[in-house]
């Protein structure tokens, strides 16, 4: 499935991508592009066919998230983006060139330049310290170690690691460990982030504190993230643009609102069947274009439905005019929001 995000020029765009593994998955492709699916594959073939037809647009200044359950192919695809796997066919479309096309010159410019990557284990280099980890990426490409060091300082203080600079990987806690981690992905410069399952080896409470800190970083600095998950909290709370996959395809991708409210196919409902709708949803996710009543309450647009459902004490009569920034966006009747508040099936038709 392909969803077309916009009529804007997408910054990275995948095109009819496959991922086949075993001993001759060029033989595969025909068969995997005539219908035949993963566990076909895997049976009759002994080949396991890890990325299905992916077409996905990933919007400049936004963060792409894709999610899905182990082995669901989501640490394959973004080791497309950079090329750390080769592709079995298909394109990948940095601002309109072909990522896998490029010589080994020119791949190696796009991993030091254009995109830095952000790993689950840290990666971090333990006979190096702090600061020398955070300033790696210019160091490599050959930049005088100075310059770099006095940047690498500036995003460590940015992150909240100012004054750890001379300790080493093995001093620091698993969330100060992630934060270098960004701080070297950041003082790489790259306008694209590749974040691979980053915050899933973090205890609860960090990995909330590492999603506020990229959310914070995010709107000061506008970077294409791809970020992959297996949570869909962390996925709703993070995504501008939310791909799920399943088996190597996409399912459904899209407005993560939209998806919630929307679910496809059966697949999709129950990934979102179990999730606190009224503290994810948003009211610009339901409210109408309708005028509210004169005097009634304004509501931002931005605020949950659990916001809203205190607001309202429980009143399903009560009507809020809703508002983002300086401007009146319409209305939110809270029987809309009561009756959203129940998951729909996907064979149920939307009213």
């Amino acid at each position: 499935m392909f969803d077309q995000q916009s009529s804007k020029t997408p910054k990275i765009a995948i095109r009819n991508l496959y991922k086949i593994f075993g001993t001759s998955p060029e033989t595969m492709v025909d068969l995997a592009k005539s219908g035949m699916a993963k566990p076909e594959m895997l049976k009759q073939h002994q080949h396991v066919l890890g990325l299905d037809d992916i077409n996905i647009d990933m919007m400049a200044g936004e963060i792409t998230v894709i999610m899905g359950l182990s082995g669901s192919g989501k640490s394959t695809l973004i080791r497309h983006l950079n090329r750390l796997i080769e592709p079995t066919d298909g394109q990948v479309l940095l601002d309109g060139e072909d990522v896998t096309q490029l010589s080994a010159s020119g791949l190696q410019q796009l991993r030091h330049k254009k995109m830095s990557m952000v790993f689950q284990k840290f990666a971090l280099l333990p006979h190096r310290t702090v600061l020398e980890n955070a300033a790696l990426g210019p160091i490599v490409r050959g930049e005088p170690a100075g310059p770099a060091k006095e940047n690498a300082k500036r995003w460590l203080e940015r992150v909240g690691l100012a004054g750890y600079e001379a300790n080493y990987p093995h001093q620091l806690s698993g969330g100060m460990q992630q934060r270098v981690g960004i701080a070297r992905a950041l003082c790489s410069e790259a306008e694209i982030m590749l974040m691979d399952e980053a915050f899933s080896a973090l205890d609860p409470i960090i990995r909330t504190d590492m999603q506020s800190l990229l959310l914070e970083l995010q709107e000061e600095l506008h970077k294409t993230i791809i970020f992959i998950t297996h949570d869909l909290d962390e996925a709703l709370r993070l995504a501008d643009h939310l791909v799920v996959l399943k088996d190597g395809r996409v399912v459904q991708q899209g407005e993560p609102q939209g998806i919630i409210l929307n679910p496809e196919d059966a697949y999709i409902e129950t990934f979102v069947g179990d999730i606190n709708r009224a503290r994810v949803l948003r009211v610009r996710s339901i409210q109408s274009s309708d005028p509210a009543p004169a005097g009634s309450e304004t509501i931002s647009a931005t605020a949950t439905l659990e916001d809203a459902i205190e607001r309202a004490k429980g009143n399903p009569d009560v009507i809020f005019s809703v508002s983002e920034g300086n401007s009146t966006q319409g209305s939110l009747n809270m029987r809309h929001v009561f009756k959203s508040l129940v998951p729909r099936r996907p064979s149920e038709e939307t009213n």
